[in-house]
């Protein structure tokens, strides 16, 4: 690989990535990666070596240290009568706001609230936002700190409490201290599925994000009173089959949505943590999240 410590998607064979799409959403076992990915490795040990490289490297990716001075941290249970009774997520704003501000739901991937989450709800702070990425997995005990241990608990979730857990959180952001009252949200894979539900559910949401997540179901769509910011991943067979149907729903409805689709992009292009990652299109994905956070949460432009 041209890079040992920071592989990149071209470094792996299409099918390889396309195994590890289906081993991360659950589609295919460890065994069943390992069994696909020894044809395009030396054996057993070479497709251990393949699922390593593809692995999230936390440390390496981290943009902002939990502990900077610039922000003020910390988890916060809230209470989900409707869903598993309490909830927690992470907390992180501005150490010393300039005024209301404006407030963003972080929804993360299928394996909770991981490092890689926080990190980008620390950004979110840092471009002078409310933040605040609730846990799936805290009613299982949070995230237990492993990828693949936190994808098992996450398929013991009963998705219809959970989802009533994000809205929960929803609600109590609304009235959070230090908030303009404007909510905005944005969510990877699991959680841009879970953007694209809240949209059909909160009308008071000004702005989404969803990247790479399930589409709506479309006889909700016409409740959707947010702007949509709709990423998509060039490569990513699973999700972009249904978008066709979702824009056209999106159209009717009159939504207002954009859609960003960077070319050679793959599924999760936008987790700094991983060989997916795209740097480019993952910046101009998140510059574009920013701005239409900006103009509807804010008021700019």
């Amino acid at each position: 690989m041209s890079d040992p410590i920071r592989p990149k998607a071209d470094d792996f064979d299409p099918e390889v990535l396309r195994l590890f799409d289906q081993y991360v959403h659950g589609l295919i076992d460890r065994r069943g990666f390992l069994a696909g990915a020894a044809r395009f490795a030396a054996g057993a040990a070479g497709a251990a070596g393949l699922l390593a490289a593809l692995s999230p490297q936390f440390a390496a990716a981290q943009q902002i240290k939990p502990d900077d001075a610039r922000l003020s941290t910390k988890y916060l249970e809230f209470a989900s009568p409707k869903g598993y009774g309490k909830a927690r997520g992470y907390l992180a704003k501005p150490a010393k706001p300039n005024g209301a501000l404006p407030v963003v739901l972080v929804a993360h991937e299928n394996r909770g609230l991981n490092p890689h989450i926080e990190d980008i709800t620390r950004r979110l702070a840092l471009d002078g936002f409310i933040a605040f990425a609730p846990d799936a997995l805290f009613p299982l005990g949070g995230y237990p700190g492993d990828e693949d241990a936190a994808r098992a608990e996450f398929a013991k979730l009963d998705q219809a409490k959970t989802r009533e857990d994000f809205l929960a959180a929803a609600d109590m952001l609304r009235h959070i201290e230090g908030g303009n009252g404007k909510l905005g949200a944005v969510g990877f894979c699991w959680g841009g599925g879970m953007v694209n539900f809240l949209a059909t559910r909160l009308p008071n949401l000004a702005a989404a994000a969803p990247f790479y997540g399930n589409a709506a179901p479309l006889e909700d769509v016409p409740k959707i009173k947010a702007e949509l910011l709709v990423v998509l991943a060039a490569t990513d067979e699973r999700i972009n089959a249904a978008w066709p149907d979702y824009e056209k729903a999106l159209k009717a409805a009159g939504v207002r949505y954009t859609l960003y689709q960077p070319a050679g992009t793959q599924h999760g292009f936008n987790n700094d943590t991983t060989p997916r990652y795209d740097e480019k299109a993952a910046k101009e994905a998140w510059s574009r999240t920013i701005a239409l956070f900006d103009r509807r949460l804010r008021g700019k432009g």
